[in-house]
């Protein structure tokens, strides 16, 4: 379902050490295509506090655009919930907490928040999983199934406001799935056919259609 967008949609991407690099880079690289494909997006990478630097999961350091402001679009990346020890990561977020605050935050003031991955138990940890249809990274499923969230097989899982992927290439479905709801089928479809990716539909679940 696409929408009218009278301003410019403003997306940011949440970062913090230890994240996925396809978790974050592939929605933002997702999210500029759409802007020259007539999608009227402003997007940036972020993190909580001002730093220059982030240093993702397989070593990538990746320039920080600022810090989080209050975007239409929060997207959430995954990485690091399973490596074990102190790691960086989404495990060690979900303890510190700050990341999850956040979210909610942004979540409560309006912000729609998208997670990539395992960024599904930064939201869980925020409470904002509750009682919706969720999935995450297949090597977290267990833990998601233990909040109360409503765990579904599907690739993507839109509950309008919250939206959840499963593992690290779901980044690229979620992110054209949200071009296609601000900007309609055809940027989305022409932004596919510029990555060379191919979607498939029938893995979105979308809260209140099944039943229709």
């Amino acid at each position: 379902m696409s929408r009218t967008q009278e301003s410019t949609v403003e997306v940011e991407v949440l970062l913090y050490d230890g994240f996925d690099e396809l978790d974050g880079v592939g929605p933002y690289e997702v999210f500029q295509t759409a802007g020259a494909f007539g999608g009227d997006v402003a997007v940036r990478t972020v993190t909580l506090e001002e730093r220059a630097l982030v240093t993702a999961s397989h070593g990538l350091r990746i320039g920080v655009d600022g810090v989080l402001d209050a975007p239409d679009v929060l997207v959430v990346p995954g990485g690091g919930w399973n490596a074990g020890d102190d790691r960086p990561g989404a495990r060690r977020e979900a303890e510190r907490g700050a990341v999850p605050e956040a979210v909610r935050e942004r979540a409560e003031a309006g912000s729609t928040v998208a997670a990539v991955c395992t960024g599904g138990m930064l939201l869980a940890e925020a409470g904002l999983l509750d009682g919706r249809p969720a999935v995450t990274h297949a090597s977290a499923l267990d833990d998601l199934r233990a909040t109360d969230a409503d765990v579904v097989d599907a690739r993507i899982v839109d509950t309008g406001d919250v939206l959840t992927a499963g593992g690290i290439t779901s980044g690229l479905d979620l992110a054209l799935h949200l071009v296609g709801r601000y900007f309609g089928a055809d940027v989305a479809d022409r932004v596919a056919r510029e990555l060379e990716y191919d979607t498939d539909p029938s893995r979105v679940f979308v809260a209140g259609e099944a039943d229709e």
